[in-house]
This record gives structure tokens, sequence and C-alpha cells, in this order.
């Protein structure tokens, strides 16, 4: 009897059919529509209501009632449901389901592409197309589909994920009906992302272009809506979708604030598809406001067994392993709003498994819930459908044994649009037992232990537990460097208080402050690397084009960089990070205080002047890599490129101030402009004699004015030319015959610059230099016998006064920030090692407290590596340990952040 009833209930179910009012009729004439009863149901009709214990009528694809002790209509097939529960189907708010795969070029020799090479009249660069509509490529796909309805969804949204701005993304039903009635909204959103994927234009080729041509594009839409004199189909399309909810894929926290960033400047609120890892920076990305769709395709186990491969695995790998099943309860706790997704599983048959792991780390039912059902309906706009269960809304429902979170609940069945699908068949004692042991092995591999990890700041090695604090510090009877007229002074104080130098002196009186004593130490300002590369992420080239002036690596700031940590253990305390030498014109610079643990924004050094890199030579016109098809190809073409930016940049100025004008702002013209106004310096990439002659030459003729050059290897032979100019000279202490440029480099070009009265400091350019410029001031003294106080300057005083900032650091004098660093030797010397530094009188590196924070992280390594061995003895997944290698960039260095579709910054990688 059972059966026959079945078979009468799947009988008028597949008799369902949706009008298709605009197509032909084949055949014969029927189209009724299935009425159905489910009865005894425990019905969870919303996420805020106890559930109700009663009937669902639905008829056709459309719920009639929900009630208790309804009358059935005549007509209706009754379906008893005694004891199982029915909920809203659920919705994935981030899929690529129905929609081609992006497919990549082949990699290979080829022309460079400067504009798109699409057919009509569309923007320039093919990674901007908001002229893609999903609605228009999407195609049902039944196996993928059946695969998403068995783990309980009943519709999703279909991104097309190509490009930066990719275009709108459609909302569609899981339903096996014709595309044309499965859409619930077919412009559901506008979507965004950092990464170009197939696109062949060459630019951008980094994180830092992705932004810039973004911004660039909300400019020229802006622009774009106010003129009438060009057409152009991606940006009318561009601004068409504005008033769309706007999705960015973004994972990773740090490019969450980046997305906000850009948000803030252009008025726009976005949803944000993360990758997990907010837990780390819950209050961060608390404050941007922004909604958020979550994976939960948690960090798998490494296989730690082999003792060697372990070493592999960083301690950031490791408790993002054991803290991600956190992620969902984090944001639940802080208030955040957030959708969950199956994106990033292996199958989607892995989300019920993960959820769950989710709850046993604190995340709510109720919680989970709202973000699989009415949190995503509404944040596509399809509320007035699906979601909830509710008269006149859509028959989107799920059939399931039990209460929907319990560890034993099998997903029966899965009604989409009132048309029936078996979610799990033959649904037997034995196969719910069999499914609830896979169910729970997975799980407990992964389930809480009694010991649970801790965040710390920054989420890497060399972390601390909690946020440093200031304090009042007395140095005592220390050898004290001031760098000030005052000189050298021996068995002398200095007072940090509120994060300045209070006073520097004999015998000073703190009264409650915290006192070292210093006596056989040297004590110093901070030192200062005017030419850095560290704590950029995606790229620090965006040489693609001759200038990408409207690049900024205050974008790209990664506060996660541990050569931030390495280089407060060598004594810097601020750095100048520069775009590299790809091009004449290069990217914003950014200076930085190296605050280990504190966010980008808040490592920015403000209110100083700010900088821009141009640069000179074999990297500019790219002689050792490249096709030779962007210009320049020749030093020649280098000194035409600087010639042609700042004549555009006076003709875009002079436009700019008539009124009424139209000009479309430009983000690279207004660097320019700045330069001309004095309000951004340049430093300038530089090593041979008639390069540096030309851009001088340039400079006199077009009336800007060049603030340093970097490297300056031939600074010598034009030190007095540079003089006469107000030039600063920032050059390496005894780098020499690395390649032909540098080829009459000598080791007393620093003296020699020096002697003739040139503001001279030594710079790094390297990660690992960076961690010894005493060393390398001390190179000045054997090179020329530069006087100790003059050397030490070229790493603390003079790159502060060219980087206009020696009114807050560089010396010790009172009033000046507290940047300070505490030596166990003469500052100069290859012995000497940096015990403590301070910025802002915070003493961010303790070489005692290093040693206790490496003890206390070998200590939870091996915590977390037996936490490892014991899932996978349980049956969880491992991956194989994969080494993470901090990229270290340099001038030359080209990176391409943006080259593939699939590619992202991750939550977990380091750049």
């Amino acid at each position: 009897m059972k059966k026959i009833l079945l078979s009468l209930l799947l009988f008028f179910s597949a008799m369902l059919s949706f009008a298709q009012q605009t197509y032909p009729v084949n055949g014969s004439y029927d189209i009724r529509q299935g009425q159905f009863a489910f009865t005894n149901a425990n019905i969870i009709m919303n996420a805020n209501q106890p559930a109700v214990k009663g009937t669902l009528l639905v008829k056709g694809q459309t719920i009639q009632a929900i009630e208790s002790g309804i009358t059935i209509p005549k007509g209706y097939v009754t379906v008893d449901l005694k004891g199982k529960f029915i909920y809203p189907s659920l919705i994935d708010p981030f899929t690529s389901y129905g929609l081609p795969e992006a497919t990549r070029a082949i990699a290979g020799a080829r022309q460079s592409i400067f504009t798109s090479t699409k057919k009509g009249a569309y923007g320039w660069n093919e990674a901007i197309r908001p002229e893609t509509m999903s609605n228009t490529l999407f195609t049902a796909d039944s196996k993928r589909a059946d695969d998403l309805r068995k783990a309980g969804f009943g519709s999703v949204n279909a991104i097309n994920r190509d490009g930066i701005a990719r275009g709108t993304s459609t909302a569609v039903t899981l339903s096996d009906e014709r595309e044309n009635n499965t859409m619930l909204n077919p412009l559901s959103a506008a979507n965004y992302s950092f990464n170009k994927g197939t696109s062949q234009n060459d630019y951008p080729t980094s994180l830092m272009g992705s932004i810039a041509l973004l911004r660039q594009t909300y400019y020229d839409a802006q622009w774009y809506g106010k003129q009438k004199e060009e057409y152009n189909i991606s940006l009318e399309e561009f601004n068409k979708q504005q008033s769309l909810p706007q999705i960015f894929e973004a994972d990773g926290w740090l490019n969450i604030l980046r997305v906000d960033k850009i948000g803030k400047e252009f008025g726009k609120q976005y949803i944000i598809k993360s990758n997990g890892d907010e837990y780390q920076r819950v209050e961060a990305v608390k404050a941007t406001g922004a909604s958020l769709i979550i994976p939960l395709n948690f960090v798998k186990a490494y296989d730690v067994e082999d003792s060697v491969e372990a070493r592999n695995v960083t301690l950031a790998q490791m408790k993002a392993w054991e803290m991600s099943p956190s992620n969902a309860a984090a944001l639940e706790k802080a208030g955040i709003r957030f959708a969950l997704t199956t994106f990033g599983l292996d199958s989607p048959k892995d989300f019920w498994t993960n959820i769950r792991i989710a709850i046993d780390n604190g995340l709510s039912e109720k919680q989970a819930f709202l973000s699989v059902t009415e949190i995503p309906a509404a944040m596509l706009g399809i509320s007035d459908k699906v979601g909830t269960l509710e008269k006149g809304k859509l028959a989107n429902f799920i059939i399931t044994s039990d209460s929907l979170f319990k560890k034993n609940t099998i997903i029966e069945e899965n009604w989409v649009q009132g048309k029936r699908f078996i979610a799990n068949k033959n649904n037997t004692k034995e196969q719910k037992d069999s499914v609830n042991k896979v169910l729970a092995k997975k799980a407990d591999a992964i389930k809480e232990s009694p010991v649970k990890g801790s965040l710390i700041y920054p989420f890497t090695a060399f972390g601390n537990a909690s946020m440093l604090k200031q304090e009042t510090v007395l140095l005592k009877n220390g050898t004290v460097w001031t760098n000030e007229k005052d000189g050298i002074l021996q068995n002398a104080d200095v007072l940090l208080e509120n994060g300045k130098i209070k006073a520097v002196g004999k015998n000073l009186n703190a009264g409650n402050a915290k006192t070292i004593d210093a006596t056989g130490k040297h004590i110093t300002a901070g030192l200062i690397d005017e030419h850095s590369h560290i704590a950029g992420t995606g790229g620090i080239n965006e040489g693609a084009q001759s200038s990408s002036a409207e690049v900024r690596i205050a974008d790209i700031i990664n506060s996660e960089d541990v050569n931030i940590y390495r280089q407060l253990a060598g004594g810097v305390t601020t750095s100048q990070i520069l775009h590299g030498s790809a091009n004449p014109v290069g990217g914003q610079a950014q200076m930085i205080k190296l605050r280990w643990g504190k966010l980008p924004e808040e490592m920015k050094l403000a209110g100083g002047d700010t900088f821009i890199k141009f640069a000179l030579g074999e990297n500019v016109k790219q002689s050792n890599f490249g096709t030779g098809a962007r210009f320049p190809v020749t030093r020649m073409g280098v000194e035409q490129a600087f010639i042609d930016e700042f004549t555009r940049a006076k003709e875009y100025k002079a436009a700019l101030s008539k009124k009424g004008n139209m000009v479309r702002r430009d983000l690279e013209l207004d660097a320019i402009v700045e330069i001309l106004e004095n309000k951004r310096f340049i430093t300038c990439h530089s090593y041979v004699q008639s390069e540096i002659n030309m851009l001088m030459h340039v400079a006199d003729s077009l009336g800007f004015k060049i603030n340093t050059f970097t490297h300056i290897l031939e600074g010598y032979k034009v030190a007095d030319k540079m003089k006469a100019r107000g030039i600063n000279a920032s050059t390496f202490s005894d780098w020499w015959a690395y390649k032909i440029e540098v080829a009459e480099a000598i080791p007393y070009n620093g003296k020699i610059m020096h002697n003739i009265g040139i503001t001279t400091a030594f710079n790094s350019d390297d990660a690992e230099m960076a961690r010894r410029l005493n060393q390398e001031a001390g190179k000045a003294v054997l090179y020329g016998g530069v006087p100790e106080e003059d050397a030490l300057k070229f790493v603390t005083l003079n790159p502060a006064k060219m980087l206009h900032i020696d009114d807050k650091v560089g010396s010790l004098k009172p009033g000046k920030d507290a940047d300070v660093v505490v030596w166990s030797d003469h500052p100069l010397s290859i012995y000497a090692k940096a015990e403590q530094t301070f910025v802002d009188g915070i003493p961010y590196w303790d070489i005692n407290r290093d040693a206790q924070v490496r003890q206390a992280q070998n200590t939870e390594r091996a915590r977390l590596i037996k936490k490892m061995l014991d899932s996978k003895n349980k049956g969880g997944k491992t991956q194989r340990p994969q080494a993470e290698t901090p990229k270290l960039y340099h001038c030359e260095t080209v990176g391409d952040y943006s080259k593939g579709i699939t590619e992202t910054e991750g939550a977990h990688t380091h750049e």
C-alpha cells in the first residue's frame, strides 16, 4: 500500500509543469497542477517562530496555507508526515552553478596587450566586464543541481567569477524545469573581485593595480553619466548596476578591509564573500559594517607524522586548522550579519558535516538556520519568494527525519517549486545509522578538544597573546646618541611618556615609571629605512604601463608580514614602502611605523608628506624581461615618457581649473599634479650618471623637483649637481658588480656625497639587509672614515630629513616620537644586538620577551601536532604539509597577483 501511495505521489508530482506561456503546445494539453496536503508535520516556518504542528497545503508551485486543524480541500493528495519536520529549502548566495567555466589563456610568449581585444563599444580593459549578465549565460546543470538538492538547497545565486567588475548574477531555483521558469531574480547583484580573471590585457599585474583599476572605473562611470560625447557599453552597464546589491569576492580579512576602503570612497556597502578567517580580526571586520558570505571549508589537518615534513607547517597554519571551525560563532557573537555558502567544499554533501562542526564550536542553531535561509534571501532580493514558509511563497521546502541540526537527521525529500525530489532513497533505520556513522566520524575528527588555542596578534609566528601597551619608561645610565647638538651623552637617561620622548639627560626622575637599567648599553633613535619593500602583498610592481602613478602601496599593506618583527629585532622603527622599478613612473609610496600586531591603517605614519617612486635604467626599459613591446624600450624612450607624463599633467591641471569643466578624473594624473604642486615628492631609482643628469634636466625644464635619488651608485660623479638642486641621496653602503649598471659603483660613494653636503642615507631594498642597517651605517666609517655620529645619522636622522619627518623621528629630542632602540653594544658594531625597540613608547621588540614567546609557541606547536595526529587517527582528512615561504620583494620583483580566475590571496598564505 505504501508503494502504491508513493507511486501516486510521484505521478502527480511529475505531472506538474509550470506554464510555458510563450512556448507552443506539442502533444496533448494537460496543465493540471499538483495539490498536496502534508499533515502531522512539525513545520518550521522561519527561525523566529516555534514549530507549527499542522498541515502544509501546496498547489502547483505555491504554498496555499500553513495551519493546525485545517480542513483539507477536495482534490488534494494527503501525505502523512507524522514525526517528521518541514523546513524552508536552503539558499546558497555564492555559486557558479549553471555558468560556463572561465578558461585561462595558455601562457607563452606573446606581444603585450594594452587595450581590450573585445569587439564592440566596450571599455578599454577586459577585466572590467559589467556587461556580462549571468541570466543570459545560465544553463541548468542537472547533476550539480541534484547534488545541491540532496544537501537541502532549493535555490542559489549564480555568479560569473571572471574579472574585476564581473557583471550581474542571477538567483535561480534548483528545479529541473526550463531555465525560463527557474529564475527568481535575473539581476540579483552586481559582482566584483580583485582578480582580473581571463582578461588578456597586461594591466593589472598586481593587487594594487586591481584596486586602482576598480577605483578609476568608478570615477569613469561618474563622468560618463554626466556627458553625451562617448558611448561605452561597459560604463553604461556599470552605472545601471549601482542600484543592485553589490557582492564582492575578497578572500581574507585583510582584503575585507581593502574592499571596505573602496566602499567608503564611493558610498557603497558591499556584501563581502570572505574565506573564513575573520575570527582573526573580528572587531576590525565588524567595524566595516559589511554583511558577509562565509564558506565552511575549514582548513584540513596537516599530515605531520613525518617530523621533517612537519617542519614545513607554520604556526599560523596549525592554529588556523584548529580555530577556523569557530569562525561562524565568532561572527555571531560579534553581531555580524552573515550567510553561509557551500563554495570551496569538496562536495555539497560536506556542508552538513561542517555546519554541525561549526555548531559544536559555538554557532547557534538559530543563527545557522538564518544564515542558510532568510539572510541570503534578503541579500539577493528574493525574500518574497523563498527563505521562509508562508502563504503565497514558492513551495521550496525540505522534509527531514528529525530536527534539522541533529547529527542523525536525514534530509529525505526536497521540494522545489512544488516539485518533489528524493534526497535520500530507502530511508531505512540501517541507512540512517550508516549515514550517521559517517557524519559522526568526520565531525569527531575535528571536534573541539579540552584545550583550545587562542588568538595571537598578528596571527603568525611571534604574535603576541594580547596587544602590547604603552608605558612610561625610564632608560637609565646608558650611552645616549642624541643625533642633536648634545652629541653622545655618557651615563645618561631617556624618559618615554605617552608615546613621546619626555626628557633626555642625567639623573632623570620619573616617579612610578618603569625603570630599565641601561648601564653599559647604548641608546639611539629608531632606525629608518628610506627604501623598503616589506609589508606589502599581491606584488610590488605594477609595470604593465609606462606610468602607474595611480596605484598605491597604501592599498596593499600587509600587517602580518613576519619581516616587520624581524626588522624590529634589528632596530628599525620606520620604513618607506616603495613601489618597484618596472616603469618610469611607479606607484605611490607609503611610510609605516613597524607597529607589530596593529592593523594596516594603524601602521601608517599619519600627517607626513606623500611620496612616489620614479625609476631609470635597465628595469624601466625592461631589457632583462618582458617582450619588449611596452613603451619605453630604450633610455631615450624613458626620457620621453617623463616629458609626456608631465606635459599631460599640466594640460589636465589647466583643464580642471576652468569653470564648469567636464574633465574626467584621472587618478594617474592626479598624482603627477600633486608633484607639480609640491604636495607629493619623488624618490627615483637610479644608477648611471647619464640618466641621473637626464632626469635633473627634465625636472628643470618642466618645473618639478626631485626629492631623493635612491640607489644612486654613481652619485659621486654628480654630487655637485645634486647639491645645487637640494636633492637627497639614499644609497647602498657597498653593493656593486651585480649588473652592468653598477660596474662603476664604489664603496666611497656615500662618503663623497656626504662630504659634498648632500643629505645621505643608506637604505636596504632588501628584507634581510634591513635587519642590519646599523652595520650598513658602520661601513661608512670603514670606507672613508665618516665620523661615527654622522654614520649613525645615515640610518636615522638623514632618512628622516629626506622623508620630511625629522620633526617626529630620527633623533632623541624631547617632543619627538618615542622611537628608541637599546643596544647591547656600540650601535655600529657587528656585535651589537637590539635588546629593546620602542615604537611610540611601546616595546614591540624585547629580546627577553622574544625568548619567552619562542618557548611558548614551541609548546603550542607540539600540542597542535599531537592534536593533528589524533585527528588523523580518528579518520579526519589531512593534507600534505606545504612550506609557506614569504615572498621577499625587491625593486625588480615582477609578480602577477591576478593572473588566474581561481587564484586568491588566501587566509593562511603569506606573500
